[in-house]
């Protein structure tokens, strides 16, 4: 994609075949962003951190989201994990793509990839807070300010 970021949620593949063509495409994509079972069924394997280490393939930013478990990435070589925030969900519908939103804004601006984790989180959380996919995701300041408001809890000390 000539001078395009492109980015990458493969969705579930509901025959759990996970086609190889998948793992080729990571070679076009900047940042690729499975949830959990999305990655243990394209890496092949059960270990959150042998499976971003199956996909690194020194390009692609590999960023896996864990739900109430946060969220992980394998950044030169090293595991990066970031707390998920603690909400009440209502409707977790929706809640990745959110996520996806705000882990890109900060990424594409160049923000450290825990900051950039950070904001995913928050904006996957509050996604949660209503019923439907995009009721309640929240603007930037909305996110932001969520974030401020919860940083002296365990994990999110930023």
């Amino acid at each position: 994609a000539k001078g395009l970021t492109t980015s990458l949620d493969p969705g579930y593949d509901p025959s759990e075949r996970w086609e190889k063509d998948l793992i080729e495409t990571l070679e076009y994509v900047d940042v690729f962003l499975p949830n959990e079972v999305e990655l243990e069924g394209i890496a092949g394997s059960k270990d959150l951190e042998e499976g971003l280490r199956r996909l690194d393939n020194g390009h692609t930013l590999v960023v896996a989201k864990l739900g109430r478990n946060g969220c992980a990435a394998l950044v030169d070589g090293r595991l990066v994990r970031a707390p998920a925030f603690k909400v009440e969900p209502v409707d977790t519908t929706g809640a990745g793509d959110s996520f996806n939103a705000g882990f890109l804004h900060a990424w594409l601006r160049k923000e450290p990839i825990e900051e950039a984790m950070r904001l995913g989180a928050a904006c996957g959380a509050l996604s949660t807070r209503a019923l439907g996919g995009t009721t309640a995701q929240p603007s930037l300041d909305e996110a932001l300010e969520f974030m401020r408001s919860r940083s002296g809890e365990p994990g999110n000390e930023s």
